[in-house]
């Protein structure tokens, strides 16, 4: 149950101060519940612990709908008088939620004999006692009880103890608001408490107060000690920042006279004051200085809390900031101190900031942020960097994303980046060869310095994806006659001898042979031992086990990664017709290389199909290298064609697509507003129109819909009526049906329930249950239902993750007059959509591979539909899942009977949702699949039943 408590100087807010707060009690269910004589019995004989825990059955009872009216005297007879701190807390809490009235609506004449009670209580010796029952006189609005004390609360201001004197503050302020007659003169002894009162929790309860009931009396106390605000203990100087708030955003003429207030408390100890302060100051001013000084004081928070929490808050505030186009020229000159809060050590804090930090790069500040950066990086290097692999990613694609934006900054990232391709993380050195493909796009005039880079660390590749993009590079890129036979050269090395097959093969004898003349023998000395006698010893003895190291590119193809060889392939073929039409080499030399290039794919081919590698070469990757080697022999015009420049005409649009995907996301994040209506548009009066204009212009009630918005709100309506369920049928006892309203973690449910009998339902109950992450947070009330009336009822549930969650249950009722029987009417159930917490979402493709990689729950879903085009299930698919089409639209382009795309949604939760659709068309019939993947079962089940229930429904779009 809950019950109101008075609160005790706690809240923060003036507007909090006067509003309750609630002490939770727990009723066990499972026990049965007293009789009043047994309570009598336990308050009027019992020992101190008895009388306690009557006192908590009473009071659990009570609130539970019971009255026992009769124990009221043995409670003022057997526990008032009683001492007992325990006993005396209970017995506010209980005074709080009896009946102090009645039936005529008088006040019980036993109230006389508590008020009395409380009056002595307020000169009890124990200052817990005084204060406790000031805070229960807070709760107090009959005037009649209030009045004969008055003269004791008010004598409690002066009390000795702050704890008295901060609840008498308090309880003066509630009888204020809600009876002023009884205490008139409340602002006035108040502000001279104010001038007397030293400690501080007292101070900010009576200026609290001042502030709520007489504010001009509170603007003159911050007047008079406007120089020693930051002298101030911090729970007073946040609502001083509270106050200043709110009265410079109702009265602007005073922002000057409190603004330098603000000032000085950007600079006070407490954390919270300081970011109280930044917060009010850009809401009362737009000046730059303001603006410039509130960022700062956000900045040296972030580096001086430990919290990661508070760290994330305060990041979020300056990208508020930021999203004012007036501000961000701002944060732009500060861009270098909010890169300082790179020294956080917790990896989101990290992410936040770069995002933050490339968001506010701009032309003049580029070369310092990417030479900040580079340290960063290098940094990473060191072992003991904590997190040093995931944060070396983040800068990596934080540089990228520099490089693109900035193409001149491309030739210093470049240089340094490509000093990562060796990395042993394939997801960082991934990234780096990505950024260098597009540099060799972007910026010709770099790309010898950067050929010659990459032949230099081609050897140390070790990852399959880095080494087909180099390898991809070297086909594209390496045009002159020179660089492509360094290409061949290189590449020799990385495969090693040829054939493959058979240098193999000796190599693996070679271990087999030196693995067995290394087989231990015994050897057998003469020692002469201390003694002086002679002794054999045996021993065996072994030489050095012969070690193979095989060149990078040999050992991906032994490990059973072929698809390098097809990208190998492609690059040895693309490279030996460009050879073939330059016009300086001997027609021997263009030969000699085109030999040369198709026995390293003869040689792959063998090697595949030997049982060597761990896997053997799948189909896929032989038909295209056999491909390569048909096209060297025998080269046709439009072959040539496609591997010379169709290629790269794919790629340099690919490119393109890039950049403007990047270029509307930037000016996505820059939120510029748009004009509706422009300056000189004609106003049209009503009042004034012409009979010739009256039929031309907009009627009435269509003005009167734009100027209240329900015109807008239709949409809205029907969106609302869709979310009413029917829990029973028409010929039922008992007609409910349900709106449900879903926000983000919670499902409130508003049922009306209608009596169709006409009998008095009694001890009626709404009984909910639920299935999935779904809990019902508290218990419906019962209800007495008259013939034909009916009820609202509201039950709240709260929603753990994302998945389809069902509500069930049922009415259970009593007839009024009738037998104790009790009816039951099963209600229909409550599917909760999915939909309600998934929205699209963006990420890289590198980052749904990953996530792709990582998740380990897959739901496959068979397409089964009607629709007869593969883009329209695609735009049916997305508009009933609420995903993201991650797969550029240049990729969808064309006339074709396959289709491939990866989607993408985040839920409210944090929670990934991925799919790759994988579709084909036959006979104007779309199959396939679409495979979905998530880290939870739940949302993976739920989307795959979302698809399946919706795929048969659509039309072609």
């Amino acid at each position: 149950g809950l019950h109101g408590s008075g609160a005790d100087g706690g809240p923060d807010s003036v507007f909090t101060m006067s509003e309750h707060c609630y002490t939770l009690i727990n009723a066990p269910e499972d026990q049965e519940p007293p009789t009043e004589a047994q309570l009598r019995k336990d308050l009027s004989e019992g020992k101190m612990d008895t009388k306690i825990a009557a006192m908590k059955k009473i009071i659990t009872l009570i609130m539970a709908g019971e009255r026992y009216p009769n124990l009221l005297m043995a409670i003022i007879q057997f526990v008032m008088p009683q001492d007992d701190k325990m006993l005396k807390k209970l017995l506010l809490i209980y005074w709080e939620i009896v009946p102090k009235h009645g039936p005529d609506g008088k006040l019980l004449h036993e109230m006389i004999l508590v008020c009395d009670a409380y009056r002595k209580d307020l000169q009890h010796p124990n200052e817990f006692v005084r204060g406790c029952t000031l805070r229960f006189l807070c709760k107090l609005s009959e005037p009649e009880l209030l009045e004969p004390l008055m003269p004791s609360i008010q004598a409690t201001l002066s009390d000795k103890h702050q704890y008295v004197r901060r609840n008498a503050v308090l309880c003066v302020l509630t009888i204020f608001k809600n009876n002023e007659q009884l205490i008139p003169d409340a602002p006035e002894l108040i502000f001279n408490f104010l001038e007397q009162e030293r400690d501080a929790s007292c101070k900010r309860n009576a200026f609290m107060m001042l502030i709520a009931v007489d504010q001009e009396r509170a603007l003159d106390y911050l007047s008079t000690c406007m120089d020693q605000v930051q002298t101030f203990n911090n729970i007073l100087q946040l609502v001083i920042v509270e106050l200043i708030h709110k009265v410079c955003r109702t009265d602007v003429k005073k922002r000057a006279r409190f603004i330098l207030c603000i000032y000085s408390l950007l600079d006070a100890e407490s954390a919270a004051v300081r970011y109280d302060a930044a917060t009010t100051l850009i809401t009362l001013s737009s000046a730059a200085s303001a603006i410039e000084a509130a960022a700062k004081c956000y900045i040296d928070l972030i580096m001086k809390e430990s919290d990661n929490s508070v760290k994330l808050i305060v990041l979020d505030r300056l990208g508020d900031i930021k999203r004012n186009p007036n501000y961000v020229r701002i944060l732009q000159n500060m861009v270098m101190d909010i890169l300082q809060v790179l020294a956080a050590p917790d990896l989101e804090v990290r992410k936040k900031t770069l995002e933050l930090a490339l968001d506010l790069v701009s032309v003049r500040n580029i070369d310092e942020v990417v030479m900040f950066l580079k340290k960063e990086m290098a940094k990473t290097n060191n072992a003991q960097f904590e997190k040093s692999t995931e944060y070396r990613q983040l800068l990596i694609r934080t540089l990228h994303t520099c490089g693109v934006r900035f193409p001149e900054t491309a030739k210093i990232i470049v240089p340094q980046l490509m000093e990562f391709l060796s990395d042993s993380t394939a997801a960082s050195s991934v990234d780096v060869i990505l950024f260098v493909r597009e540099a060799f796009e972007r910026l010709p005039e770099m790309r010898d310095n950067m050929l010659s880079k990459l032949f230099d660390n081609f050897a140390s590749l070790t990852s399959p994806e880095v080494a087909r993009a180099a390898l991809w590079i070297f086909g594209e890129y390496a045009t002159q006659g020179d660089v492509i036979t360094a290409t061949i050269d290189h590449v020799k090395k990385a495969l090693g001898e040829l054939p493959l097959v058979d240098t193999e093969l000796r190599a693996i004898a070679q271990i087999e042979e030196a693995a067995e003349d290394d087989e231990p023998k015994i050897v057998t000395r003469t020692r002469i031992t201390a003694d002086g006698t002679y002794a054999t010893e045996s021993a065996y003895t072994s030489s050095k086990k012969v070690e193979y190291v095989r060149p990078n590119l040999r050992q991906m193809l032994l490990d059973g990664n072929f698809f390098v060889a097809t990208v190998l392939a492609s690059t040895l073929t693309k490279i030996s017709l460009k050879y073939s039409a330059l016009e300086g080499p001997s027609v021997a030399d263009k030969n000699r290389l085109n030999a040369q290039c198709m026995l390293f794919m003869t040689s792959i081919v063998n090697l595949g199909k030997s049982g060597l590698p761990k896997t053997a070469m799948d189909a896929d990757s032989y038909d295209r290298i056999m491909a390569c080697l048909r096209v060297l022999s025998d080269p046709t015009p439009e072959v040539q064609k496609i591997f010379g420049e169709s290629c790269h005409t794919a790629f340099t649009r690919m490119i393109e697509a890039t950049t403007q995907a990047s270029a509307t996301k930037v000016e996505a994040k820059s939120n510029k507003k748009e004009v509706e209506v422009q300056a000189d548009d004609l106003i049209n009066f009503r009042a004034l129109r012409t009979s010739e204009e009256a039929d031309v212009s907009d009627d009435f009630d269509t003005m009167l819909s734009k100027a209240t918005g329900s015109a807008d709100s239709k949409k809205a309506d029907q969106s609302k009526l869709n979310r009413v369920f029917q829990l029973s049928g028409f010929s039922d006892p008992v007609y409910a049906e349900a709106y449900v309203h879903v926000h983000q973690y919670d499902i409130l449910l508003d049922v009306i329930i209608v009596n169709q009998t006409p009998d008095t339902l009694q001890n009626l109950t709404l009984e909910l249950a639920t299935l999935g992450d779904l809990k019902l947070t508290e218990k419906t009330s019962t209800y007495t239902l008259a013939p034909h009336d009916f009820a609202n009822i509201k039950a709240n549930v709260k929603v753990s993750s994302t998945e389809t969650g069902i509500i069930f249950g049922n009415i259970v009722y009593e007839v009024s007059g009738a037998s104790l029987d009790r009816n039951c009417v099963v209600l229909n159930d409550i599917h909760i959509d999915i939909m309600d917490y998934i929205s699209p979402a963006y990420c890289t493709e590198t980052q749904f591979r990953e996530m792709w990689s990582e998740f380990e729950w897959e739901n496959k879903v068979a397409v089964r539909t009607s629709i007869d085009s593969l883009r329209g299930y695609l735009n049916h698919l997305l508009k009933t899942t609420n995903m993201r089409c991650l797969t550029p639209e240049s990729a969808l382009e064309g006339d074709c009977d396959f289709l491939a795309a990866n989607l993408y949604a985040r839920s409210v939760f944090g929670e990934d949702a991925l799919a790759n659709v994988s579709i084909d068309r036959t006979n104007d019939v779309v199959s396939g699949h679409i495979r979905i993947r998530s880290k939870t079962q739940g949302i993976a089940l739920s989307l795959g039943d979302k698809i399946t229930l919706n795929q048969k429904d659509g039309t072609s779009v």
